[in-house]
């Protein structure tokens, strides 16, 4: 496929944000892809994708509304995943996530309208429902702020749908479950087992494994947010991207282990556990609204998915790239 269409992704130089930028370049999109900006002249992940035509990356912050507005110029369809998302962090500096989350999103719905862009895709996160009241969770779930980061992202979502019903900008709200896969960070359970497994820990540190989650390999989750942007008529909608199927943090312990052939020994770290009324104990989501309105569907099992993941881990120039000896938040 190929298209003069012009894209832009905000967040590139991160985990999904990668992903995306990969998958949309793959189908011959034009994208300008948003690194934050840094005195280093790194662009992150960003860093890891071959050069080629039709990329082209900028350094800024969506912080400041005259920078996105210039972002926006040319676009037609905004991928907007640029926040601050880890969540014990967020009880340390929850002002930092109010700036760039909330403010970030309302600048870059300012920017979008202003340009004139054929439609915005805003990241969501499963973490607004919080624990779930009911499963499989759709998309009428309350939403619970849990954390400081999950209350910054439920405020995004209603700047979002704020501009949507009184400017009629074209937006869509994309709310990943879980997402893993090469890349990410530390701070997620896959990741943080991997690392230590592959750094020839034999005690593994880690938080509360009851908990379940709904895991989508990154890939999915990087084809649900293009099929979000590219199918008309869905303006205005919250949209899961789920794979309906839910696993608990230790039996993706085990899991993991197996396929590492390796035995460890788990061990609680107290610094990992969440307040106890702000720990998400389940998420499972429901994914009839995205497959019935676009032809997405999850194309990896979780154990396929944590293969690949484990296979780009391993390797000796990207756990390099990990200090698997202090817990990242």
């Amino acid at each position: 496929m190929t298209t003069d269409k012009k894209v832009l992704v905000t967040g590139a130089d991160g985990f999904i944000g990668s992903h995306l930028t990969e998958a949309l370049l793959d189908k011959g999109y034009s994208v300008r892809a948003l690194a934050q900006y840094n005195s280093f002249n790194n662009w992150g992940w960003l860093e890891e994708i071959t050069p080629r035509s039709g990329l082209e990356i900028v350094c800024g912050d969506v912080r400041d509304p005259d920078f996105c507005r210039e972002l926006c110029r040319g676009i037609d369809t905004v991928y907007h995943l640029a926040a601050l998302i880890a969540i014990p962090y967020s009880y340390s500096a929850p002002d930092s996530y109010v700036d760039t989350n909330i403010k970030g999103t309302l600048n870059m719905c300012q920017a979008a309208r202003d340009a004139a862009c054929n439609r915005i895709v805003v990241t969501s996160t499963s973490e607004v429902y919080g624990t779930a009241q009911y499963v499989p969770i759709d998309e009428k779930h309350p939403r619970q702020p849990q954390s400081p980061y999950s209350a910054t992202k439920i405020g995004a979502d209603a700047i979002a749908h704020s501009f949507y019903n009184a400017f009629d900008l074209p937006v869509v709200t994309a709310r990943p479950f879980n997402t893993y896969g090469p890349r990410q960070s530390a701070r997620a359970i896959i990741p943080t087992i991997i690392t230590q497994i592959a750094a020839g820990r034999d005690k593994i540190r880690l938080g509360d494994l009851t908990p379940t989650r709904d895991f989508n390999f990154v890939a999915d989750t990087a084809a649900g947010f293009i099929a979000l942007g590219e199918t008309p008529g869905i303006e205005g909608r919250d949209i899961n991207i789920a794979t309906g199927r839910e696993v608990s943090m230790a039996q993706t312990l085990e899991t993991i282990v197996r396929l590492m052939g390796r035995e460890v020994e788990e061990v609680t770290d107290s610094q990992r556990l969440r307040p106890a009324k702000s720990e998400v104990n389940r998420l499972l989501g429901d994914n009839t609204l995205i497959t019935t309105l676009t032809d997405w569907r999850p194309r990896h099992s979780l154990e396929d998915g944590l293969r690949r993941t484990i296979d780009w881990f391993v390797k000796p120039e990207n756990l390099a790239k990990y200090k698997t000896d202090i817990y990242n938040r």
